[in-house]
């Protein structure tokens, strides 16, 4: 019984990366251009979320900083410190709801990327930190899903020069799981842009 239900969880993360490749390729990739063209004008990536999103987007800038599977110079990336440890936070008001708006706006210039991660796309701070980035003329990128519409509220405040990437699922672990292999090809993507495309690589 529990082996079969252990299977199951294998069957439908595969299922469901297999079924949205498709349809999240093209903002994949247009995120994947914007964080380049960042990083080669001298800009930095912001990268935030609440709970679970906040350890994604700390492995995020840790593979942009030092390395993702090939050896290059840095690339500027910043966590945003917040309330990892509280899974709740990305459904609730768990996290203070300008925390991430702050360092924004503290750190946060014209030409930086901010990206962002919500399962639920309803994280009130990190809805503050898209406003802020908006103030600041930033780009956004975020990573959503869909298990309040299409992205939630933080969805519906991205503007056009932002790129959504919303993953077609309700359950957040799932979401998760797809975010986590959406930040792997941005990753890939931007080594395979400043360094060419490595022999053996899919």
């Amino acid at each position: 019984m529990l082996e079969q239900r252990i299977q199951q969880h294998f069957i439908d993360s595969a299922d469901l990366k297999y079924q949205a490749g498709p349809a999240l390729s093209k903002p994949i990739s247009q995120a994947m251009q914007a964080l380049l063209a960042c990083v080669t004008s001298g800009g930095k990536v912001l990268a935030c979320g609440a709970g679970v999103s906040g350890l994604l987007a700390a492995q995020f800038a840790a593979h942009f900083v030092g390395r993702f599977e090939r050896e290059r110079p840095e690339l500027a990336a910043i966590a945003l410190p917040g309330d990892a440890t509280d899974p709740a936070a990305d459904t609730s008001e768990a996290v203070d709801g300008d925390r991430f708006a702050r360092q924004v706006r503290a750190l946060g210039q014209a030409g930086d990327v901010l990206l962002v991660l919500s399962a639920s796309g309803q994280s009130s701070a990190v809805l503050a930190a898209v406003t802020a980035a908006h103030a600041r003329d930033m780009t956004v990128v975020a990573l959503l899903g869909h298990a309040v519409g299409n992205g939630g509220a933080i969805g519906r405040a991205l503007r056009e020069t932002d790129v959504q990437v919303s993953v077609p699922h309700e359950r957040a672990a799932r979401i998760h799981e797809v975010h986590l292999l959406a930040l792997h090809c941005l990753c890939d993507g931007v080594d395979a842009q400043l360094l060419g495309e490595q022999e053996g690589s899919t």
